[in-house]
């Protein structure tokens, strides 16, 4: 095999985003679980507000990741890995993607419906994605906790290909986002 393919490293710009990623989701569910829970009248604001910027943080970050990942070519996969391993990468790095993407619309949909403004930093307006009262958008905030489920066990499942390549096959693929 070619071991300059084998140990070539994401670019910086890449492991920069990833691991963002990876900060503000961890900020996220720190959030998530410790906010209270949201019903009727609940206000947007200390943990629920925090909740709703780092929400519409990982959204920005996980847009420029795609934007960056379609427009850079980034080292291949080994190529020694079985075909069935490469299909469950492939798939799990998809619905990475997907769900990081979609949680937070889920959310921001969510917030839409209950009237609450939802913000860039802070300091941006965004527009609503649903309408204030909207039914959908209140199912989509129940949606929302069921993708927030998924997306653990879908981490779960990279972080573990992740310590199987670096611990068990030793191929050097951990090393190339660290």
């Amino acid at each position: 095999m070619n071991e300059t393919i084998r140990t070539e490293r994401y670019s910086t710009v890449a492991r920069l985003l990833h691991w963002s990623v990876v900060g503000l989701v961890a900020v996220q569910f720190a959030i998530a679980w410790t906010m209270p829970d949201i019903g009727r009248g609940t206000e947007p604001v200390g943990l629920i507000a925090w909740h709703l910027s780092v929400g519409v943080a990982i959204l920005a970050v996980m847009m420029v990741r795609a934007l960056w990942r379609l427009s850079h070519r980034e080292p291949p996969p080994p190529v020694a890995l079985p075909a069935s391993l490469r299909i469950i990468s492939r798939v799990t790095h998809v619905l990475l993607y997907a769900l990081l993407v979609a949680l937070p619309l889920l959310g921001w949909a969510n917030a839409s419906a209950r009237g609450w403004p939802v913000t860039l930093l802070g300091i941006l307006p965004l527009p609503p994605l649903s309408a204030t009262g909207s039914p959908l958008g209140r199912q989509l905030g129940d949606l929302h906790q069921v993708v927030a489920i998924e997306l653990l066990v879908v981490i779960g499942l990279h972080v573990l290909g992740a310590l199987y390549h670096g611990v068990i096959v030793r191929d050097r693929t951990l090393q190339r986002m660290l």
